[in-house]
């Protein structure tokens, strides 16, 4: 990892010609870059003790790879010395669209029409997460998701959700149809006492919306979980 000897933010244009990721971008194409070419690409300066690359090598290293970066927001980017306010901002709203594009990608003429294809979706999410999330999808007449939104967060063991919270996005969508889901931290599915209760209290306030509540679903890890497939579907085990 190089200082920077000129105590200045050194800039992709100030690398030598040899070092410039953005040369071999334009010759070879993105593939051709590695992931701190990449990283330096989107940093465009380093600070005044590390040149770019220098510093996509810190942010990778402390991230632990270059996805571990999905896990990061604006605090933990302004963390890197010489990573200002306006950078960490920028690279946070990065991370979402970085999200976004592959949530957008993974839901394409997917129907949630079984809770193997819920967890499917929440899994990899679920992975980064150290505390419960609670998500509702929302979906049309033909089970195709119109609507993915994290509703709460809670802590490392449990998290509270309401009614409201659960039909609110359902509502402003348009859905006709909700599917419940939330992680356990502990990679264990099986649920408690808490989540059966808010499984009821969704399903009375689902009939007097007149919205179908096709399931709620637990996300696990299959090495965790009794059944070996990583999930709990309250619907699959006759509660809905």
């Amino acid at each position: 990892m190089n200082e920077n000897p000129r105590g200045k933010n050194v800039s992709l244009r100030d690398l030598p010609s040899s070092e410039r990721p953005q040369e071999r971008l334009e010759l070879l194409g993105s593939q051709a870059l590695s992931d701190r070419e990449l990283l330096a690409m989107i940093l465009r300066s380093g600070t005044a003790r590390h040149d770019v690359l220098s510093l996509a090598d810190i942010m990778i290293s402390q991230a632990g790879s270059l996805a571990g970066l999905v896990r990061w927001d604006a605090s933990e980017f302004r963390k890197i010395p010489g990573i200002g306010k306006v950078k960490a901002l920028q690279l946070s709203a990065l991370v979402e669209v970085a999200k976004r594009i592959s949530q957008g990608n993974r839901l394409e003429a997917v129907f949630f029409d079984e809770p193997q294809k819920v967890w499917n979706l929440l899994y990899p999410e679920s992975l980064v997460e150290s505390v419960e999330k609670v998500w509702v999808l929302c979906l049309d007449r033909k089970n195709k998701l119109l609507r993915l939104e994290n509703i709460t967060t809670g802590t490392a063991t449990g998290s509270l959700v309401h009614p409201r919270e659960v039909f609110k996005p359902a509502i402003r969508w348009g859905a006709t149809a909700i599917v419940l889901a939330h992680n356990h931290p502990s990679g264990d599915p099986t649920p408690s006492s808490s989540d059966l209760k808010v499984t009821q209290k969704i399903s009375e306030a689902a009939r007097f919306l007149d919205i179908d509540f096709h399931d709620h679903v637990i996300i696990g890890e299959p090495n965790n979980c009794p059944a070996g497939i990583g999930y709990y579907s309250f619907a699959d085990s006759g509660v809905i």
